[in-house]
């Protein structure tokens, strides 16, 4: 099916509405491909928040230790595209087509969601341009997640918060457990999870996880209080932990793949994230999507230097526990303007129900002053009058739809 790169995005957006647990159509669309995942090898990273940025603190070392890595991240800001890189170079929209194209019929045979298609395109063009190493964010989860296909040299998993409580289950443990799904036997499995209670539910299953594929799990847990100390691009505190994982990561690969402490000092430093406390001028971009991302974003903004009044422009998704988040984020800014992301498509918060929750007499007092502007430019024109500081946060819905506005590049 020959396809134009809007046609591809036309034919693969529709299918974010559904979302499927379990790997056999994943499979099947990487044999129509011819199983790239089996030509280089791979780096499989999750956990509830700070995967993103692992991802990235990874393959920004491995590049600087002169390896060419692909990396597979969700999702994007603003073009498709972000979410497939070799060595920061995005995929190509003839490439997007071309993959679509021939994955179709079986996409549609198979009823295959956004995500699978989009995790085979990734590894399919990672085979194409010749990567030695892949890097792979999981998506959702991990046991049941589209990208755990893989075999990887080393799985790794960060913090464990509540979210995505409709899929994973309502209690961390719960959701440790399915993270923890991405274990294979005899693969590295770091733990960069600090809370005892449950690092050990993670170390249980991912010993059951390898058994059931008939093996044993090579389980290594970091130390609560290491920190990376060295130079780190990424700015706000909690990065230290997050690059302390990646470090951890590294140093569990083959000594083939393994970089040099200069390497990783190297990487660690050039490494860019659009969207995490990422400060462009006045405006303060981060996706901070629930409780909490939500505190560590204002725990950095109590230690970072920045004109006030700080306004945030916030829009959050309507499955989240946006009251908590709120309540947090108000501590933190001078006003706050609530308006609704052209693209969370469906998913956004129920403006009724905000309007209804901020009359509320008995909810949390507010300190700073808060409206709803459901007029998403209107509300980007409030929340930047006046401001010394304008923070957009709430998903990554928000902070690339307002980079796009804004004529921003993520």
């Amino acid at each position: 099916m020959g396809l134009s790169y809007q046609q591809a995005l036309e034919f693969l957006f529709p299918r974010t509405t559904s979302i499927k647990f379990g790997l056999e159509t994943t499979r099947a669309l990487l044999a129509t491909v011819g199983n790239p995942q089996d030509v280089y090898p791979t780096i499989h990273i999750g956990g509830t928040n700070g995967k993103g940025s692992v991802s990235t603190l990874v393959a920004s070392a491995l590049r600087a230790a002169g390896f060419r890595v692909g990396l597979y991240t969700s999702p994007h800001l603003v073009s498709f595209r972000e979410r497939i890189q070799v060595d920061g170079a995005p995929i190509s929209e003839s490439a997007v087509a071309a993959w679509t194209g021939q994955l179709a019929p079986e996409i549609e045979a198979r009823r295959g969601t956004f995500f699978e298609a989009t995790t085979v395109i990734a590894l399919a063009d990672f085979a194409a341009r010749g990567v030695d190493i892949g890097v792979v964010e999981v998506g959702l989860g991990g046991r049941l997640d589209s990208t755990n296909v893989l075999t990887p040299l080393v799985s790794g998993v960060t913090k464990i918060e509540l979210d995505h409580m409709k899929y994973l289950g309502d209690s961390l443990e719960e959701i440790a457990r399915e993270k923890a799904g991405i274990a294979k036997p005899g693969v590295p499995f770091v733990i960069g999870e600090t809370r005892p209670g449950l690092v050990n539910v993670m170390r249980l299953e991912a010993g059951a996880a390898a058994r059931r594929l008939g093996g044993t799990a090579d389980v290594r847990v970091l130390p609560a209080e290491y920190l990376w100390r060295g130079p780190l691009g990424l700015q706000g505190a909690f990065q230290r932990r997050n690059a302390a994982v990646a470090h951890g990561i590294l140093m569990a690969l083959p000594p083939a793949y393994r970089p040099a402490q200069d390497a990783i000092a190297s990487g660690f430093g050039a490494a860019r994230i659009p969207g995490r406390f990422d400060r462009r001028g006045k405006w303060l971009f981060d996706v901070a999507h629930n409780p909490d991302g939500m505190l560590a974003l204002t725990q950095a903004i109590a230690r970072a230097d920045l004109p006030r009044p700080i306004h945030a422009l916030v829009s959050i998704l309507g499955d989240k526990a946006w009251p908590d988040m709120l309540v947090r984020l108000d501590a933190a800014v001078d006003r706050g303007v609530l308006t609704v992301a052209p693209t969370a498509m469906g998913r956004g918060w129920d403006l009724g129900w905000l309007d209804a929750w901020l009359r509320e007499a008995d909810r949390p007092p507010a300190r700073a002053p808060w409206t709803l502007t459901p007029d998403f430019r209107q509300a980007i024109r409030e929340a930047e009058a006046e401001a010394g500081t304008v923070l957009v946060t709430g998903s990554f819905h928000t902070v690339g739809d307002v980079m796009a506005e804004l004529g921003m590049e993520p």
